[in-house]
């Protein structure tokens, strides 16, 4: 019986192992998560596990939901000491589940705790991590796993003033235009105000929209983000799209915005990743009661190819900014996969969210190794609002690793080129599209 997490955890034979050994130590590079700028400018402490592992993290909420507990231990007033405990006790029920390695790869790599964590254990594992966490801050954990670039998610109206390189991290923006696409009125006033101007046609929205992104990148921004349910229908000129804005068909101006704004990232250099196939907030009552992001998102139906297709229609290779597409319903991977092969500068992305499990992101990487190109992938990142997530990276590497070694082992792929195929999806060709 092999040891509780132990070394060759995810590694499945001597290949395998090989390979993971050659890359499990190389530096991060997050190119998409939610973390707090500000703390790491301030070097945030953290004096409670409860407080790191469950302030924001929706994941964990939803898993608590599902085994029952009640919401006060989890958006609710209960002590932090009382939602770990709970969290705790869900975990045994959480095998197979992305959040039980998660959970256990953190312990180990960041508090020193190689046991599991459930009922009886969590008072003593409550008390050992909060000893460990006193020596703990957001730059010491950035340090311990060697992230070299986080980018954050940030809106286009925001300052960016805690951006900056923080000892061997870069942190920089990242530009999420949802609610300008969204064209919402209150929205439009607040660009407005940042601007300088009054926002009264779409002109007016392209030209602030190029303005702030000239702004991000000036703050070191290198990625933009985009997150919606399906892809336009329709893609209207920006005459048409003006008539359709003034008789306040505004959904129907999406088209011509999206394409407006990918021209715009080619002009400057920012990478377009496009996050899509997800229905958001489906729960009426208890998005009343915690807002977005708190665990009632759910996976929605496959886009129309069509549609995706003909978005990429609109921009030629030279108007084309570098691409990368998200899809949370995986049933879509291989048409979007193989339209990659049909339209220059689009890759696919990291098994994202729901999918990033490791049957997930096994199936994205036989799926991209099969229609796409396996070796020009960008790799993991977190897609997380919490400081100790970097064990993501290591789950992903061992998983990378152990689909490389089975392929060696079976004599379809030579161990050198499996090596740098695994050197390069887990950091040079992010490196390489970030331009550092």
């Amino acid at each position: 019986m092999k040891t509780f997490f132990g070394s060759d955890l995810l590694l499945t034979c001597e290949s395998a192992k090989a390979v993971y050994g050659r890359v499990k130590d190389l530096p991060i590079l997050d190119y998409h998560c939610h973390l707090d700028q500000c703390k790491i400018r301030d070097d945030a402490k953290f004096a409670d596990i409860g407080q790191l592992w469950l302030a924001g993290d929706h994941y964990k909420w939803r898993a608590m939901r599902l085994c029952g507990v009640d919401e006060a231990y989890i958006t609710g007033k209960a002590s932090w000491h009382d939602k770990f405990i709970k969290y705790a006790e869900t975990v045994p029920q959480l095998a197979g589940n992305p959040l039980y390695y998660w959970t256990h790869m953190e312990l180990s790599q960041v508090f020193g705790i190689h046991e599991p964590l459930n009922k009886e254990s969590a008072e003593r594992i409550y008390g050992q991590a909060n000893e460990k966490l006193r020596h703990i801050s957001v730059r010491s954990l950035l340090r311990q796993y060697k992230v070299e670039f986080v980018a954050t998610t940030d809106d286009p109206c925001d300052d960016l003033a805690a951006h900056g390189k923080y000892e061997n991290t870069v942190v920089a923006p990242t530009f999420r235009p949802d609610k300008l696409l969204a064209l919402d009125g209150e929205y439009l006033k607040r660009l407005g105000k940042t601007v300088g101007y009054e926002i009264k046609t779409l002109a007016d929205v392209l030209r602030a929209a190029e303005e702030r992104l000239q702004y991000f990148v000036s703050r070191g921004c290198k990625m933009s983000d985009h997150g919606f349910l399906r892809f336009p229908a329709k893609y209207p000129s920006l005459a048409e799209a003006e008539e359709l804005f003034a008789a306040g068909e505004k959904e129907h101006a999406f088209g011509c915005l999206l394409v407006g704004l990918a021209k715009l990232y080619k002009k400057y250099g920012v990478v377009m990743q496009m996050h899509f196939a997800v229905t958001r907030n489906v729960n009426p009552a208890m998005y009343a009661r915690c807002g977005a992001d708190a665990g009632f998102d759910v996976i929605a139906e496959s886009s129309r190819i069509g549609d995706v297709i003909e978005f990429f229609r609109q921009l030629s290779d030279e108007e084309r900014p570098e691409t990368i597409l998200y899809t949370l319903n995986d049933a879509e991977l291989p048409a979007l996969a193989a339209l990659t092969g049909a339209f220059r500068h689009v890759k696919m992305g990291a098994a994202w969210w729901f999918n990033d499990t490791v049957q997930g992101i096994r199936k994205n990487l036989s799926v991209i190794a099969e229609y796409s190109a396996l070796g020009t992938n960008y790799g993991m990142l977190t897609d997380s609002r919490s400081f100790s997530s970097y064990a993501r990276f290591d789950f992903f590497r061992r998983i990378l690793s152990d689909h490389l070694g089975g392929l060696v082992e079976k004599g379809e792929l030579d161990m050198a080129a499996a090596v740098a195929l695994a050197e390069n999806v887990c950091y040079n060709n992010s490196k390489e599209m970030l331009g550092l």
